[in-house]
C-alpha cells in the first residue's frame, strides 16, 4: 500500500512540475530537456519504489500510474470545465498581425522561438499572421490571411 501511496504523490507532483514547465517546453522538447525529464522519471522511480526491487513493486507502482492517468483523462472527458482548469485553454499569440508580448512572456516564448516556428511554417513575417494560437497541448496553430480568404 505504501508503493501506491507514493505513486499516487509522484503522479501529482510530476503533474504539477509538467504544468509548470510550461506548454511550448512541453510541445518541443530541446535535446537537454529530453534527458532532464528522463533523469526525472528515473529520480521519482527511486522514490516511489525506494528499495523494493521486486517485480511486483514495479508494476503496482506503474499499475497505480496508469490508473490515475485514465481517471483524470476520464474526468477531463466527463467535465469539460475539469479538463480545461486540468489541461489550460488554447492562448492567442498574433492576431492579426499584432504580437501579444505579454501572452509570449506569460508562456516564456521568445521571439526568436515564434519567429523560427513561423517560417517553419513557411511564413515571413507577422503582418501575414491572422491568428497564432498556442494550443493546451504546447503546439502553435497559425493561421494566415490567405487562409480566411480561401473557400
Amino acid at each position: 500500500m505504501e508503493i501506491v501511496i507514493r505513486a499516487a504523490t509522484a503522479f501529482i507532483i510530476l503533474w504539477l512540475v509538467t504544468r509548470a514547465a510550461g506548454r511550448s517546453t512541453l510541445g518541443e522538447l530541446s535535446s537537454f530537456e529530453l534527458v532532464l525529464f528522463v533523469v526525472l522519471g528515473d529520480l521519482v522511480q527511486q522514490g516511489i519504489t525506494m528499495e523494493d526491487r521486486s517485480l511486483t513493486g514495479s508494476l503496482l507502482a506503474v499499475f497505480t500510474m496508469v490508473v490515475l492517468a485514465a481517471a483524470l483523462n476520464f474526468a477531463n472527458m466527463r467535465w469539460p470545465k475539469l479538463g480545461k482548469l486540468m489541461q489550460g485553454r488554447p492562448i492567442v499569440l498574433i492576431r492579426d498581425g499584432v504580437l501579444d508580448r505579454k501572452a509570449l512572456h506569460n508562456e516564456r516564448i521568445g521571439l526568436d522561438e515564434l519567429s523560427m516556428l513561423a517560417r517553419q511554417a513557411g511564413i515571413e513575417n507577422y503582418s501575414s499572421i491572422r491568428l497564432a494560437i498556442l494550443e493546451a497541448s504546447g503546439k502553435i496553430s497559425v493561421f494566415t490571411q490567405e487562409a480566411e480568404s480561401r473557400p
